[in-house]
């Protein structure tokens, strides 16, 4: 193993991930590191948009793991000037994804590649994106925001079987008025349960004639552990609506 022996991660899937691979070596997370359900004495530091740089550097991390999405450069930029060092990962689909975990676990943490790794490349081995059924995902309301372009869950949801109509936008998240969306001639909505908590009375009503795929949005966007099973997960959501 490396050198590194305390870490803080902002990013919760992240967390899951060094948490479940190496436990003990987080020190600090942030307020919506859920995953796995006991993360020991690891420190609170904030949100993923709103960390507490001060309380962070007193952690005296050897490594701080961070995401160029999730969280914002001026953050990462006062945590270096701080004199701590930040790995930031770029995840815009499973590939990379994929190979982000393997850069983080086994580069910078020196750990032996976990099996949970493995799992999952076997789970999505031989799932092309090939989506069949025109689908929109909705990541937010008031205002309603979509899945776009380059998103790692739009990558996911197409090896699945569902094209993202919203795949071409320039935009990464863009937002659409509901009534373009629910003229859009799609197949179906995917309303996961994160960032905003969709669910069977809160989303469904706004597109009463389409079907609507209530999904987990930990299995649909976080990239981690959770990648081992979700193509079960997401296809036995998408199949009870179809």
């Amino acid at each position: 193993m490396s050198g590194v022996r305390r870490v803080v991660s902002l990013v919760p899937s992240l967390t899951e991930a060094v948490a479940v691979s190496a436990p003990g070596l987080l020190v600090g997370v942030t307020d919506w590191c859920t995953h796995p359900g006991d993360l020991g004495d690891a420190v609170r530091i904030g949100g993923t948009k709103n960390p507490d740089v001060r309380r962070i550097a007193e952690l005296r991390p050897d490594l701080v793991i961070a995401n160029e999405e999730e969280n914002r450069a001026p953050d990462l930029a006062a945590l270096r000037a701080a004199g701590v060092e930040v790995l930031v990962t770029e995840v815009r689909d499973l590939p990379q994804a994929l190979r982000e975990l393997d850069r983080v676990l086994v580069g910078a943490l020196g750990l032996t590649r976990p099996g949970w790794l493995a799992d999952a490349e076997r789970a999505w081995a031989g799932m092309e994106p090939a989506g069949a059924l025109a689908a929109f995902v909705p990541i937010w309301r008031r205002p309603w925001m979509v899945l776009g372009r380059d998103t790692f869950a739009g990558d996911l949801l197409a090896r699945l079987g569902v094209r993202n109509v919203y795949a071409g936008h320039p935009e990464r998240y863009p937002r659409v008025p509901v009534e373009e969306l629910a003229a859009a001639g799609c197949d179906l909505v995917v309303l996961p349960d994160e960032p905003y908590r969709f669910t069977a009375e809160d989303g469904p009503e706004a597109f009463p004639d389409l079907p609507a795929a209530l999904v987990s949005g930990r299995h649909l966007t976080w990239y981690g552990p959770s990648l081992a099973e979700a193509p079960a997960v997401l296809s036995r959501a998408l199949r009870a609506v179809l």
